[in-house]
């Protein structure tokens, strides 16, 4: 059974790395180019796990986290948080905006990894 992730970003080139780490899982992508967006399709999608950028136009990251997190058919849906800025205060805001993990780019992939089996279960 595939799961389902929701990628959320406004770089092509991100988006085209995340998916070539992913290729080796057993996931089922859909991407979305800002948070407004990635809002949406975590409604209609109903993903297993969200990866989300943080800076985009028009609805950065964290203000689509807590929208996904204030929704009651989405705030169930694990968020990992995307960024270049790995400062404790951006951090903490993403925790405190309701974020589930973060990962810092570039992506390491294995780190990628690990958190989504963490997240969805061994069997991912």
């Amino acid at each position: 059974m595939k799961k389902k992730v929701l990628l959320v970003d406004d770089s092509s080139t991100v988006l085209l790395m995340e998916k070539m780490i992913l290729a080796k899982g057993p996931y089922e992508i859909i991407t979305a180019r800002d948070g407004n967006e990635g809002v949406a399709k975590a409604k209609s999608e109903q993903p297993d796990v969200i990866l989300l950028d943080v800076m985009m136009p028009n609805l950065d990251g964290l203000s689509a986290c807590a929208a996904i997190r204030a929704d009651p058919e989405t705030t169930h849906i694990p968020i990992v948080m995307v960024t270049t800025r790995a400062e404790e205060t951006n951090i903490e805001t993403a925790f405190r905006n309701g974020c589930t993990d973060y990962v810092t780019k570039p992506i390491n992939g294995l780190e990628l990894l690990t958190k989504l089996q963490s997240i969805l279960g061994a069997a991912a």
